[in-house]
């Protein structure tokens, strides 16, 4: 292999970018939607039913409610919660913009706490300082796809008398000490986005064993009325309420026959995942500027993704420039996340600044998103490990 970088006019070890993510679409799932275009229904139809007690089933709640996207998710739960203003919502920094968005859209605020500098996870720590007597619940995120330590969080939830929420769009078919993601808060959600797990196009999903909360989101999802047009038309009514505000979250039939088809596959697409990532801990482990995130022993991580750590003290170049580098190697590495509480909305409304979260900031200047997809080859995999290995080597002190 060339040593000379492709960012310095040698030759590339790909032609073409590889993405991070990709979704995976087969002729199962092109079967399925079209059965749904020749059929009656096109939205709020019997395949949204399907796909909540099929989802339910999987990760072992009683209820899921399947919204337009993963942050109508978010957001359906902090209304089922009843957030609102002058409510306190803690939310780790390290996460998207959607986790706290959320409590913003109720009128709520979020308040950030830092993660574990091993995992980038909420720690029950950050979680218990930041309680305050505004506090009305706890999202915790499970980074990447490794679920959060649920027993010490829901330990302080319960001595707090705050719900816990699992923001769980990255750990769809991962485990916590046995138990499925999904199952562990007393509402916990996913995103159907093409890069996750499984996907609708784009869509979302709450999960709950609590009845009543459950209908709170599904009348949420549909303007706050009281019934849909399936159930009307299913018992020859017309008559419907408008009980509370609610927004058009619904998911088409369409988009849950996708992800319906999707989720069949859902335990064969984790296992590939986390074979990806053992091949990435093997190679990774002989270079010592690269560090994998920990896994803790008590969780099967589901992988949404694969992110290392930099040690930039053994490196001459910055993350910045490493991330050029395999860009120009064909590898589209990403980043995920800039800490919330840096971006300029936040600063500029809530008065968040840098030196609030020093974990997650420091994390942020050293991380990157490898690919990592179900349908990547082996040749793919190889040639990652090999743009990785090639660009460490280059800049190394």
């Amino acid at each position: 292999m060339e040593s000379k970088l492709a960012l310095h006019g040698g030759k590339p070890v790909r032609q073409s970018l590889l993405p991070y993510g990709r979704q995976w679409i087969d002729e199962e799932d092109i079967a399925a939607v079209v059965a749904v275009l020749r059929s009656d229904w096109l939205t709020t139809g019997p395949m949204v039913t399907r796909l909540e007690q099929a989802f339910a089933g999987m990760v072992g709640t009683r209820e899921a409610v399947v919204v337009s996207s993963g942050t109508a998710a978010l957001h359906a739960a902090m209304y089922a919660l009843d957030i609102g203003p002058g409510d306190e919502v803690i939310v780790p920094a390290m996460t998207f913009a959607a986790t706290a968005n959320c409590v913003v859209f109720q009128g709520g605020r979020p308040v950030f706490a830092d993660v574990d500098p091993e995992t980038l996870l909420l720690t029950p720590e950050q979680a218990e300082a930041r309680i305050s007597p505004r506090t009305k619940a706890i999202i915790a995120v499970d980074y990447a796809g490794q679920a959060c330590d649920y027993d010490a969080l829901q330990a302080i939830a319960d001595r707090h008398g705050v719900p816990l929420v699992a923001d769980a769009c990255h750990a769809l078919g991962g485990r916590y000490k046995g138990r499925p993601v999904g199952s562990l808060a007393v509402l916990n959600t996913f995103s159907l986005h093409p890069v996750k797990h499984i996907t609708s196009g784009e869509g979302g999903v709450i999960t709950t064993s609590d009845a009543t909360l459950a209908a709170r989101m599904r009348r949420f999802r549909n303007h706050g009325i009281t019934t849909d047009h399936h159930q009307r038309a299913t018992a020859g009514s017309w008559f419907y309420e408008m009980v509370d505000l609610g927004y058009n979250y619904r998911l088409t039939d369409l988009q849950c026959a996708l992800a319906l088809s999707q989720l069949r596959k859902l335990p064969t697409w984790v296992e590939r995942r986390q074979a990806i990532a053992r091949r990435y801990d093997t190679a990774f482990a002989s270079l010592p500027a690269i560090q994998p995130l920990r896994v803790r022993p008590e969780v099967s991580h589901a992988y949404h993704l694969y992110v290392i750590r930099l040690d930039l003290s053994q490196l001459k170049g910055t993350r910045a420039e490493i991330f050029a580098a395999l860009r120009a190697e064909g590898i589209g590495v990403n980043v995920h996340y800039i800490p919330v509480h840096l971006h300029p909305y936040y600063r500029q409304h809530f008065a968040t600044r840098p030196g609030m979260c020093p974990v997650a900031e420091a994390a942020y200047e050293q991380i990157l998103s490898l690919p990592l997809f179900p349908r990547m080859q082996e040749r793919e995999i190889d040639e990652v490990i090999a743009a990785v290995t090639k660009v460490v080597q280059a800049y190394g002190v």
